[in-house]
């Protein structure tokens, strides 16, 4: 488990490193200019000139970024230009919204889907297998964008049952989770139809085995079968899709927070991204990207503890 450990831990760096290096040079295409932003259209070449020194926009894009790295491992990721504020400071404070938003829309989706599958595999070809099916593959389909519009537009604007924007008064939790219910609703949706049709496809193959049919022809109930053999081999494979599930929230997110007025690092990477604040965009992507890729290493390293196999096949 050791050695298997370290390989994933080696291969979730290098997978970091490259993303950040890809989305590094990637900010420098896009279209501005960092110092006339920070400096102003009238700036003179003298103070231009002492600014981009200063920041090291004069140096080459491979030692920006080794530089960038070396201050991110120190907890340093810049300052933003319109500000001066701390990058770091900044994505801390924003980073609790798109985590409870992430992890609202995550909880929903698999406490509904999970379910949904096991009774469609359960009764397979029943009226309940049929309306499940036609669920998962309904709102799978449905761009969270499009959900939170409507789900904007019906449960707010029209019928007043919820809050339309903002994340809640500071300190009154029951305010701050009405307004997490829409947002929270728009990015799980999609992801409880998936999960359904993954943990139905998952159990009718475990269901299959013989081991479970043995269960069976000792008189075990049909509840024991299912949730203490059955789903406990079927929930592997889904393990993995919940970590994936994880960052799609993340990437929904981005569209509920602007589409509700909340705050989040969605919501601060798209502001930055029409300011051309780089730093601010820098800093924030490589929080979300972090933070993917440590959900997918945690996701590995507990399915290869669950199961042997995965980690001698590596």
């Amino acid at each position: 488990m050791g050695v298997y450990a370290l390989k994933r831990v080696g291969l979730a760096v290098l997978i970091v490193l490259s993303a950040l290096f890809l989305l590094f040079v990637g900010v420098q295409f896009i279209p501005g200019d960092a110092v006339t932003l920070a400096l102003g259209p009238k700036a003179s070449p003298e103070a231009v000139a002492r600014y981009t020194e200063k920041m090291g926009l004069d140096d080459p894009v491979v030692v920006q970024f080794l530089i960038f790295i070396g201050n991110a491992l120190q907890g340093d990721l810049g300052q933003d230009i319109l500000s001066g504020r701390d990058v770091t400071l900044m994505v801390l404070e924003e980073f609790p919204y798109t985590l409870a938003l992430a992890l609202a829309g995550l909880g929903w989706a698999v406490a509904v889907g999970v379910p949904l599958g096991c009774l469609s595999a359960v009764w397979p070809n029943s009226w309940a297998d049929r309306i499940t099916g036609v669920l998962a593959v309904g709102t799978s389909t449905i761009p969270s964008f499009l959900v939170a519009i409507w789900s904007l537009l019906i449960f707010a604007i029209a019928l007043k049952w919820l809050p339309v924007i903002g994340a809640g008064e500071p300190g009154n939790l029951t305010d701050q989770l009405r307004h997490l219910i829409l947002p929270a609703f728009a990015v799980g949706l999609g992801w409880v139809g998936y999960l359904a049709r993954m943990v139905r496809a998952s159990m009718l193959e475990v269901l299959g085995e013989n081991y479970i049919k043995a269960a069976r022809a000792f008189g075990l109930p049909t509840r024991t079968v299912i949730y203490r053999y059955a789903l406990k081999v079927a929930i592997l494979p889904i393990i993995t899709l919940i970590g994936l599930g994880f960052g799609g929230m993340l990437n929904g997110a981005v569209f509920a927070e602007i589409i509700f007025t909340r705050p989040g690092l969605g919501t601060l990477a798209y502001e930055a991204v029409l300011a051309r604040n780089f730093p601010v965009v820098q800093g924030t992507l490589l929080v979300v990207a972090g933070l993917y890729v440590l959900t997918m290493l945690t996701t590995d390293l507990v399915i290869a503890w669950l199961d042997p196999r995965v980690r001698e096949s590596l």
